[in-house]
C-alpha cells in the first residue's frame, strides 16, 4: 500500500546523509511501526512520504501513485499527525476542522460529525481550542487526520506528552482504526512498548540506513531464551551445550527452539547445578532495537577505523 524505494537524501554536501538507501514497504492493512533514535532519518522519511522534503533519489509511492511525480494524488490517500500539530487557539474545534478540510474540497457535516464522535469531542468541539486539554488536542489531530477518509495514516509520535491512561487510550484507538476504517497505518514512536503491542511488522532506521525490517512480537527467530538461577555455573553451561546452547549476560540461557525444555532441566540437575529459577522469556521488541542498533553501531566502527599498512586495522 505504502512503498519506500531506495530513497536517499542528503540536506547539506559536509553532512551525513540523512537517508542513505532506505527501503520497506507497508502493505494494505498492516500496522507498519518506524523505530529509530533522534536524528535516524525517521522525519526525513516522512516529510517525504508527505510530500514536504524532497529526496536526492528513490521515491515514495502510495497505492501506485507516485509522491515525485503526483503529490496531491499521494495527499489524497494520506492523513497524518506529523510532528506537533498546530491549530488556530482562538477558533473552536469545528472552525479548525473546517479551515483545514476546505484545502482538499471540504467535507459533509455529517461525516465530521461522526470523525469527532468517533474520537470523543461531540462535547468540546464547539469550545475554543486554547481552551483543550494536551489529550483533547491529540483526539483533534486525530479528527484532521481522518478527514476526508483516507487509506493510510501516518501518526509520528501521537502519544508524545500524554499521561498513561492517555497513551493507553489513544493505543485503544490506533487498533479501533484498522477494525473501523480499514485504514493502514504507519507508526512512529519512541515507545517500543506501545509499538510492539499495536505493531504488525517494524523498521529499524540508524545513521539514515534501515537496520532491521521484520516482526514487531515473537521476536525470537530459530532460538529460544530462559530465565535461570544456578548455583553451579559451570555445570549449567557444560549441560547447555550438549543442546547447544549458551549462557548470555550471565543469567539468560539461549537454546534451540528445538531443544526439549524438560531435557535441558533434567540434563542441568544431573550434572549437578543447583537450579533455583529456569523459565521461559520471550524477546522483547527493546532487547530487538538494541540488539540490531549495537551491532550496527559496532560494523559502522569497523569500516570507519583508520588502517594501517597491508589493510590491517591500527592507527592511534
Amino acid at each position: 500500500m505504502l512503498t519506500v524505494d531506495h530513497l536517499h537524501k542528503r540536506f547539506t554536501r559536509s553532512a551525513p546523509p540523512a537517508l542513505d538507501g532506505v527501503s520497506f514497504e507497508v502493505r494494505k492493512g498492516e500496522i507498519f511501526g518506524l523505530l529509530g533514535h533522534n536524528g535516524a532519518g525517521k522525519s526525513t522519511a516522512i516529510g517525504i512520504m508527505l510530500g514536504m522534503v524532497s529526496p536526492d533519489a528513490g521515491d515514495v509511492t502510495v497505492g501506485g501513485v507516485s509522491v515525485r511525480r503526483d503529490r496531491p494524488g499521494v495527499l489524497r490517500q494520506l492523513g497524518a499527525i506529523f510532528e506537533s500539530p498546530r491549530f488556530y487557539e482562538y477558533l473552536s474545534g469545528w472552525r479548525n476542522l473546517k479551515v483545514l478540510t476546505a484545502f482538499s474540497g471540504g467535507v459533509p457535516r455529517r461525516e465530521m460529525e461522526d470523525i469527532v464522535a468517533w474520537v470523543g469531542l461531540e462535547k468540546r468541539i464547539h469550545h475554543k481550542v486554547g481552551t483543550y486539554s494536551h489529550g483533547m488536542r491529540q483526539r483533534l489531530a486525530l479528527a484532521q487526520a481522518l478527514l476526508p477518509r483516507p487509506k493510510v495514516l501516518i501518526l509520528d509520535e501521537p502519544t508524545d506528552g500524554l499521561d498513561p491512561e492517555g497513551i493507553a487510550e489513544f493505543r485503544q484507538r490506533v487498533r479501533d482504526l484498522r477494525r473501523d476504517f480499514g485504514v493502514t497505518i504507519l507508526l512512529s514512536s519512541h515507545l517500543l512498548a506501545e509499538v510492539e503491542q499495536v505493531c504488525d511488522r517494524v523498521a529499524i532506521l540508524q545513521g539514515g540506513r534501515k537496520v532491521y525490517d521484520g516482526a514487531g512480537r515473537g521476536l525470537g527467530g530459530d532460538r529460544a531464551l530462559y530465565r535461570f538461577a544456578a548455583g553451579d555455573t559451570d555445570a549449567l553451561v557444560a549441560a547447555a551445550e550438549r543442546f547447544g546452547g549458551r549462557i548470555e549476560d550471565g543469567c539468560r540461557l539461549s537454546l534451540p527452539k528445538s531443544a526439549d525444555p524438560a531435557e535441558v532441566l533434567a540434563a542441568l540437575v544431573a550434572e549437578g547445578a543447583r537450579v533455583r529459577e529456569f523459565a521461559r522469556m520471550e524477546e522483547t521488541l527493546e532487547d530487538l532495537y538494541l540488539k540490531v542498533s549495537r551491532s550496527a553501531e559496532s560494523l559502522r566502527r569497523t569500516f570507519s577505523e583508520p588502517r594501517g599498512e597491508g589493510g590491517k586495522g591500527g592507527g592511534r
